[in-house]
């Protein structure tokens, strides 16, 4: 801005007292120096504030003092370059939204309790934030409110009633008031995939809070932590007088969500489960000759969780994709049956903030016209992986498709459309060797009729004698 006066009294100094031409060229060569810094200014600007706006996470909390009793897990968060906005859930400032863009790429709700967002947040609003691909981390307790239970509903997850707690009267700690609500929950329970719950430990994790019911209609539902076949959720000072809304290994302490366009959610009944006390905590059962652990795997399993539903792993791309017969270097514009064809695509996956080569032995090809005509699996040779394959004999618009969809990754889908002809009329072979017996039959009724001929013409019938 304080430029633009300088070249207003520029131009007009030059536009009045004309000064000679070598002072118009040094002008005119200053002028082209500032264009270029501010470009190169501007780029810089544009790049800091999409580096910055990557991680742009905002924060509800129930009071502002769950950022000390949390601390260390926010400061892992910070340390991986987050930019955390920690706010109450109730405050009357708060939006998701303006002016049609998402002002946040993830949201965490440390808010187990809150009856009301504030500001312009609802349950519709997150549910919409969701679809337009944001990333949501819920944390929930026994003083679960409706708008959490709601959230829950949408994505498939059922919250048990306030109040209630997983109950597991065989695997609680030793430092249990006598309620059993401290559970311990055995690494076994944990979902077997290190792409969501990190590398395997042996360390159990502690878990205080209210458990969780999937939706067995809803296939993209993830069971990351669930309770033992022991375990149940009930109110821990009542008598249980009806069947618990959670038994055995349906009972879910830590469930997650990848939506169709790859949006992540995790909910976990326990927000103590993220505190530091558990973080630090020594671990123990209360039965005879249990093992004693120095340190649970809260942290471990926090942080593995975090970079998952935050996108930090198991994120794929499709890089360059071609395909051209075997022996060219580019596609035609149609190609033919039966011809030999190799295809190669790059994918790449997201590791400590930087695209690698990813590395996957069950990667399938397929060849469709309406149904798969080839399925075929990719083979890696240096950062791409390729296939040859012979087309079917038959002709049609076809797509080259690759459609990858495991768990803790994201769906990988990549799609190329090509034409097939049939062989022109100089394609084809002069002579088929299975039609032979038909062309010796056509030669043997051509000799047949020459020797017919031949005998029929030059025979002379005996003259009758009177």
């Amino acid at each position: 801005m304080a430029t633009s006066p300088a070249v207003v009294q520029t131009n007009r100094s030059v536009s009045l007292l004309s000064p000679p031409k070598r002072t118009q060229m040094k002008t005119a060569r200053g002028f082209r120096l500032l264009d270029r810094s501010m470009i190169l200014l501007l780029s810089f600007v544009s790049l800091l504030h999409c580096a910055l706006a990557d991680g742009k996470t905002l924060v509800l909390l129930d009071n502002l003092n769950i950022r000390d009793t949390h601390s260390i897990f926010f400061r892992s968060l910070a340390d991986r370059g987050f930019d955390l906005a920690f706010k109450t859930a109730d405050d009357p400032s708060l939006s998701l939204i303006k002016y049609g863009q998402f002002l946040y790429d993830h949201l965490i709700i440390f808010s187990p309790s809150v009856e009301d967002f504030g500001g312009n947040i609802n349950v519709e609003t997150i549910t919409s934030f969701i679809d337009g691909g944001g990333n949501v981390l819920v944390a929930a307790s026994s003083d679960i409110g409706d708008p959490l239970r709601e959230l829950g509903s949408e994505c498939g997850i059922e919250f048990d009633e306030e109040k209630t707690a997983v109950i597991d009267h065989h695997n609680y700690d030793v430092s249990d008031p006598g309620e059993h609500t401290l559970i311990v929950a055995d690494p076994e329970n944990l979902l077997k995939a290190p792409t969501i719950v990190g590398k395997p430990t042996d360390r159990p994790v502690l878990f205080k809070g209210v458990g969780m019911v999937a939706d067995p209609e809803n296939p993209l539902v993830l069971d990351i932590l669930t309770g033992s076949s022991t375990s149940y959720s009930f109110f821990p000072d009542r008598p249980i007088s009806q069947y618990p809304h959670a038994v055995g290994k349906n009972t879910l302490l830590i469930a997650g969500l990848q939506a169709r366009n790859n949006a992540r959610v995790v909910f976990s009944g326990s927000m103590e489960f993220f505190s530091d006390a558990f973080f630090n905590s020594a671990v123990q059962k209360a039965r005879p000759g249990s093992q004693r652990h120095e340190q649970t795997g809260n942290m471990e399993l926090a942080v593995a969780l975090s970079r998952w539903v935050f996108k930090e792993a198991g994120v794929l791309r499709v890089g360059a994709v071609t395909h051209h017969p075997v022996g060219e270097i580019t596609p035609p514009a149609a190609y033919t049956v039966t011809d030999l064809v190799e295809y190669s695509i790059v994918i790449e996956m997201l590791s400590e903030g930087r695209w690698v080569p990813f590395d996957g032995d069950d990667i399938q090809l397929e060849f469709v016209r309406i149904d798969p005509f080839v399925r075929t699996y990719l083979k890696r040779n240096g950062g791409k992986y390729r296939v040859q394959f012979k087309l079917p004999d038959v002709y049609g618009v076809f797509q080259f498709k690759v459609d990858y969809n495991r768990l803790g990754y994201t769906h990988l889908y990549s799609s190329t459309q090509v034409s097939v002809r049939p062989l022109q009329h100089t394609q084809y072979e002069r002579f088929i060797p299975s039609a032979f017996p038909y062309y010796a039959s056509a030669f043997s009724m051509m000799a047949g009729l020459f020797v017919f001929s031949v005998v029929f013409l030059h025979m002379k019938e005996k003259e009758k004698s009177d």
